[in-house]
């Protein structure tokens, strides 16, 4: 299993995430302006020790801030929790030794800490997705030049149309494009692509940037078919599934298998390639029109009912 990026800007405009930012600016300002009267608050000495631990805490909960307040990622939130369970850790060795003088604020400060662990670890979890790596391969042969059809291809603008789960593609600059795509259960996905290879007529590649909501790359193959029929067109495409094997089973129940999304795809590409448009029967629906009112279902075998109205 591989831990999933979430959106930075997702994240950013998280409550929690937010206010457990602005928490750790809160506690890292004073420890690191007054470290030994933020010591003495807690119930502890204001030896040069107990100083010196209160402002590396401190400057450990400001450089937490500006990464949960600036550019948030679970990462962050982990290392609240690794910087809770040391303080945890140093508090409990303060009660074994106490001289018994501001006790009580030493255990009032032991118990907080334990509750902003439970809250660091709930945020930590709940904002840290699973996935699943995955990687789909599929084939057809078009009655076109490789030219052609690599020229077809690396028109990135016009994926959407023979790809049913992309909204839409936007090119960016020369080698980088915007995407944003459909996902299991009417969910979207973007990310930030390059290009890292451009063949003409032989080969594309690509993958996507830091911070993408999901992960993934891929190559496109663009081969001479025997007897001079075409080209054949092999795809690789590599990503991490949201919601790890749950998600990819109920997906396949729910007409959204992988597998047969770009099995679909690249039968689309071979109509658009050889006759220029999508081809579909009079007054069908066609892109996300067509997967909402005619999704696909795994084969099964026809019930007894069903087999005597067919047969009818």
């Amino acid at each position: 299993m591989t831990t999933d990026t979430p959106s930075v800007s997702r994240l950013r405009h998280d409550r929690l995430v937010r206010g457990l930012g602005w928490t750790s600016a809160l506690l890292g300002v004073p420890q690191v302006v007054a470290p030994a009267g933020f010591a003495r608050a807690l119930g502890v000495g204001d030896d040069f020790r107990h100083r010196s631990a209160t402002t590396a805490v401190g400057v450990r909960e400001l450089a937490t801030a500006a990464g949960l307040l600036g550019r948030p990622h679970p990462t962050w939130l982990w290392a609240r929790v690794g910087g809770d369970l040391m303080d945890l850790t140093m508090l409990t060795r303060v009660l074994k030794n106490h001289d018994g003088r501001g006790l009580g604020r030493t255990v009032a400060a032991t118990a907080a800490v334990t509750a902003i662990t439970v809250t660091d670890v709930y945020a930590a979890v709940t904002r840290t997705h699973r996935s699943t790596p995955m990687e789909l391969t599929a084939a057809t042969t078009v009655t076109q030049p490789p030219e052609e059809v690599h020229a077809l291809w690396r028109d990135l603008e016009r994926l959407p149309d023979f790809m049913a789960h992309l909204d839409e593609v936007r090119a960016t600059g020369p080698r980088t494009s915007h995407w944003r795509a459909s996902a299991p259960f009417g969910k979207a996905v973007e990310w930030e692509a390059e290009t890292t290879q451009d063949i003409p007529g032989q080969l594309i590649t690509w993958r996507s940037v830091d911070g993408a909501d999901i992960d993934n790359s891929g190559e496109v193959r663009f081969v001479p078919a025997p007897g001079n029929r075409g080209t054949e067109i092999r795809v690789t495409l590599r990503y991490d599934l949201p919601g790890g094997a749950l998600g990819k089973a109920a997906a396949r129940y729910f007409g959204e298998e992988p597998h047969q999304q770009l099995d679909d795809d690249l039968r689309r590409f071979k109509q658009i390639a050889e006759t220029g448009e999508v081809v579909r029967s009079d007054g069908a629906p066609g892109g996300k029109q067509a997967r909402g009112e005619f999704p696909q279902h795994p084969a099964r075998p026809l019930t007894g009912d069903e087999l005597k109205e067919a047969l009818a």
